[in-house]
């Protein structure tokens, strides 16, 4: 249904003259992806898929987890594309005042509409501050790249063949290149893109070598086929590592099993090389998520790139890698000798989680420190990830899952704090840091000094999602690290357990710092020609559906121990 809606929203934009109708658009694209949500719950049938089914003559399978976590996409992507879908501001006030009084001070640089009723006593202001980010109602493109995303993250997810993995990241990142640079009047946005595009496209050359050398060394493009040579050299290795001595002194005794010990040394040698190519693999797709040492480029393109496009860029690509990667370690690993293939997934879990922990403390502007934090939590999902095994895999899931609810709770009340500091200017001679402020309005974390005088309930619901970052009690976070650790302790991962916690509370620092900000320090906000605007009279109010959103994710994070044993459920189900 995905495909064939694209193809319909194509031909529509071929014929379609007006750039206002994205929001048309964007509704369209959201009524596809509930569609689709509805026929996949319909078609769900657990004990039918549970040992999945093959398509496509095996260039895909589709498991039980994988449906799930594609539902859970579906979700998320529709809430994302929900903010291009309906207008911020519900409802403005006015204002009475007299002609007089308004020429008297009649100095306003951001009038853009000025209505005087028929007695020259009643003035409308609702234009008084610029469209901040009113770009995004003009992209009729917008909701058509986020489908391609979202297509190329099912289809990587459900890879079942090095060359549906290929063509299924690709399709993802070119999609991401064009989203993060299709504000053309953005000058750091084109930036970022193009760095996007340089980067990615290195990350890639280094995902086809590794896939080159797995159709070398195997002979077969499909993940089946290396999953049971895989197994069968795993085996034979157990063997040789239990026998060795004695078939080393059968083989001098006895000089007629040479051929035996051949046979045993190519397995060996081919496991060897699958291994070696899955490291390889391995580096590309890491560089995609932006796991440390891969990580220099994600800070500087989540920064410049606007904020309603880094909500889905930092959600969405790092669920269907993360997904695809925990498949591929399922069937590759192994408990009999240790090899890179899994140690490099554990090295860059503890370099994500002192990077991303160290560099945040040092960051002044708030989509860098986002970004930082992204790369701590990606720490905590690779260790669950490297450990592979049932508890593991349940607990690596629950943090996937309520992270990404938690990280596009904190973009989406990020987004709405721009839309609230409409009627507000910063009392701030040193602006020269800030750019392209019609596309990130709150772009350092000194505009969030005394929010809490501004909005008290968006500043409170901000402080519950850092709290939830930082792994405080009793939030849905605490409970996410909290299974992490516990299966890292009971299968011996004691020191990178240690370096978790420590890392852990070394992050909670610039989380607790933005909260004394919003809550403790004083107020940098002017209100905007204060003479004219009366504080009870003139008000911008935040619109019912993202009121309803941020409401609904911040219950979700708070509440989590009355119905933990739901959410639970479904992690045993996957």
């Amino acid at each position: 249904m995905l495909i064939y809606s694209i193809i319909s929203l194509i031909m529509s934009n071929a014929i379609n003259n007006r750039r206002d109708s994205s929001i048309l658009y964007s509704r369209a694209c959201i009524f596809i992806l509930i569609c689709s949500l509805l026929i996949l719950y319909n078609n769900f049938y657990y004990n039918f898929i549970i040992n999945g089914v093959i398509l496509y003559n095996g260039l895909l399978c589709i498991e039980n987890y994988i449906i799930i976590f594609v539902m859970f996409i579906l979700i998320l992507s529709t809430f994302i594309i929900s903010m291009n879908s309906v207008f911020p501001l519900k409802k403005i006030k006015y204002i009475n005042l007299t002609l007089e009084s308004v020429f008297k001070n009649f100095k306003l640089k951001n009038y853009q509409k000025l209505l005087i009723s028929d007695n020259n006593n009643v003035y409308n202001y609702d234009k008084i501050v610029k469209n901040y980010m009113s770009e995004q109602y003009r992209i009729i493109e917008y909701p058509l790249i986020i489908l391609f995303c979202i297509i190329g993250a099912i289809f990587l997810m459900s890879s079942f063949d090095i060359i549906s993995i290929f063509l299924s990241i690709e399709l993802q990142s070119y999609a991401l290149y064009l989203i993060c640079s299709i504000y053309r009047n953005s000058e750091s946005s084109i930036s970022a893109g193009l760095t996007y595009f340089l980067l990615g496209g290195l990350s890639s050359c280094i995902i086809l070598l590794g896939i080159s050398l797995l159709y070398i060394n195997s002979g077969s493009t499909n993940l089946e086929n290396l999953y049971i040579i895989n197994n069968i050299s795993d085996i034979f290795t157990q063997s040789l590592s239990n026998n060795y001595n004695n078939l080393f002194i059968d083989f001098i005794i006895n000089k007629d099993n040479i051929l035996f010990m051949e046979i045993y040394s190519s397995l060996f040698t081919q496991y060897l090389y699958l291994q070696i190519s899955l490291v390889i693999m391995s580096v590309g797709f890491l560089f995609k998520i932006s796991s440390a040492p891969f990580h220099f480029w994600s800070p500087d393109v989540y920064d410049a790139i606007p904020t309603i496009v880094t909500t889905f860029v930092a959600i969405i690509p790092k669920i269907s890698i993360t997904i695809f990667l925990y498949k591929l370690i399922y069937y590759t690993s192994s408990d009999i000798i240790s090899l890179p293939w899994i140690n490099n997934i554990i090295l860059s879990s503890i370099l994500s989680l002192i990077i991303g922990s160290i560099l945040g403390l040092t960051q002044y502007r708030i989509k860098r420190l986002y970004a930082y934090s992204t790369i701590s939590h990606l720490g905590f999902i690779l260790l669950g990830l490297s450990i592979n095994n049932l508890e593991s895999s349940k607990a690596m899931f629950f943090y996937i899952i309520q992270y990404s609810v938690s990280n596009l709770n904190a973009f989406i009340i990020l987004i709405c704090i721009a839309y609230t500091l409409r009627n507000y200017t910063i009392n701030n001679n040193n602006n020269t840091n800030i750019k392209d402020t019609n596309y990130s309005p709150i772009q350092l974390l000194s505009q969030l000094k005394g929010y809490f005088n501004i909005n008290p309930l968006i500043g409170i619901s901000l402080s519950i999602t850092l709290f939830s970052f930082a792994g405080i009690p009793p939030l849905i976070g605490f409970f996410a690290k909290q299974m992490i650790l516990t299966a890292a302790i009971n299968n011996g991962f004691i020191i990178t357990t240690f370096i978790a916690i420590i890392t852990s509370v070394i992050s909670a620092v610039y989380y607790l710092v933005i909260v004394k900000m919003i809550f403790f320090d004083k107020s940098n906000f002017l209100l905007i020609h204060e003479e004219l605007l009366d504080k009870k009279n003139y008000s911008y109010i935040i619109s019912s559906f993202y009121s309803f959103t941020i409401s609904i994710f911040t219950l979700l994070i708070i509440l989590f121990i009355f119905f933990d044993q739901e959410i639970l459920k479904l992690i045993n189900i996957i």
